[in-house]
């Protein structure tokens, strides 16, 4: 048997939420039978969450288990040092069937200070959106504390806030203090901090099938919002043909848009950290350690461990993936 570290997938773990669709199973080809999942976590070292492996020799250890085990082998030493066992990225693929709630999320020593935990900055790839769909990123103009706390007590809040149309291959970068929303009929990739602090600051007045109100954390959020305002809140990026394109950098993760249509080969000895790959479109074969290879479809996550430096893509079809790692 060979004990090699090897391409690891993880079994999807399903959320069902009032707001979720059926877009995970339809557009994404997930295998269940769940309905309205709102969040499928691809991969989450979240306790009480911890991602199941499944496939290969490593097959029904958890996450915790095996970083616990190969280190800097399977994160990067740099990450591990800094990390330990908590793997340092949540990812996520989110439908929303119905607008999600007004939220904000801490910075790191914000969150570390109330909650004993990481922050949350994050980014969203849309992968489909209907017809009309659009979501919440920022302010749209500079305001006051107290314009925004009058906003929110006359429950006017939408109208200081920055809705954007949105198409599939838009991407926002949310930083931690940014408020946001997700919107109807939009599919997105999630990539984030290993964090689940969120506070929530306007959901529309909805009620519940009892009647009540969800909790708001008005105060919590306080301080956690940032109330400057910039121009455009969408992330430019340009794609070249068979290659990383950058989309987003910043301290918590790096994430790039790969299009190809022929055999491409990775070397990753520069950068000291695991890689992940989200599928976005079509299929493709990984090929590490000479011969041995492991097959990526649409709507699958793999995991390459930081001590598989050189990997070859060999698509079946003209593919799209995400690869994330952190620099």
């Amino acid at each position: 048997m060979n004990n090699t570290l090897y391409p690891i997938k993880f079994i999807p773990r399903f959320k069902q939420k009032i707001w979720g669709g059926n877009k995970l199973k339809s557009v994404l080809n997930k295998d269940t039978d769940i309905e309205n999942i709102g969040e499928s976590w691809e991969i989450s070292a979240l306790q009480g969450d911890l991602s199941e492996i499944g496939n290969g020799f490593l097959k029904g250890n958890n996450i915790q288990e095996i970083t616990e085990v190969y280190m800097g082998d399977l994160v990067g030493e740099k990450i591990f040092n800094t990390y330990g066992i908590e793997f340092p990225l949540l990812i996520k693929f989110i439908d929303a069937s119905d607008d999600l709630s007004i939220q904000v999320h801490p910075d790191d020593s914000l969150a570390m200070q109330r909650h004993n935990a990481y922050g949350k900055t994050e980014m969203w790839y849309v992968i489909d959106a209907n017809e009309g769909s659009q979501l919440v990123s920022g302010f749209n103009k500079e305001i006051s504390k107290d314009e925004y706390l009058t906003h929110l007590n006359n429950a006017t809040l939408p109208e200081i806030l920055n809705y954007e149309p949105v198409k599939s291959g838009d991407v926002f970068f949310i930083p931690a203090g940014r408020v946001h929303a997700i919107g109807k009929g939009i599919l997105l990739a999630e990539i984030q901090q290993t964090s689940d602090v969120t506070y929530r600051i306007y959901d529309y007045n909805r009620t519940d099938s009892e009647g009540n109100t969800r909790e708001l954390h008005t105060e919590l959020a306080l301080d956690a919002i940032d109330f400057s305002y910039i121009e455009d809140y969408k992330t430019d990026y340009t794609v070249n043909k068979n290659e990383s394109s950058n989309i987003v950098s910043c301290n918590y993760f790096t994430t790039n848009m790969i299009d190809f249509d022929k055999k491409i080969t990775k070397e990753y000895n520069l950068i000291d950290s695991f890689v992940i790959y989200m599928v976005m479109d079509g299929s493709f074969d990984i090929y590490y350690d000479k011969e041995q290879y492991v097959t990526a479809e649409k709507g699958e996550t793999v995991l390459l461990p930081a001590i598989m430096e050189n990997v070859s893509l060999i698509p079946h079809t003209s593919s799209k993936i995400l690869e994330v790692y952190i620099e």
